[in-house]
């Protein structure tokens, strides 16, 4: 497709709301995505500790 200006470019034909707002959606789960694994990450590890602690502590008790 070929655009004369860059406004028509932008508008996409018709389209623009529907391109744009799909390159925007993608590119925001790009940058949320590691963060989300990161704290998805510290959570289970946080809960791993604390697995390991509880058995050690009944562990300790018998």
């Amino acid at each position: 497709m070929n655009w004369n200006s860059p406004a028509e470019f932008f508008a996409m034909g018709g389209y623009a709301l529907y391109v744009w707002g799909s390159f925007g959606a993608c590119a925001f789960a790009f940058v949320a995505e590691p963060f989300l694994i990161r704290k998805r990450h510290s959570d289970i590890v946080r809960t791993l500790r604390r697995q390991v602690a509880a058995e050690k502590l009944e562990m300790e008790q018998k």
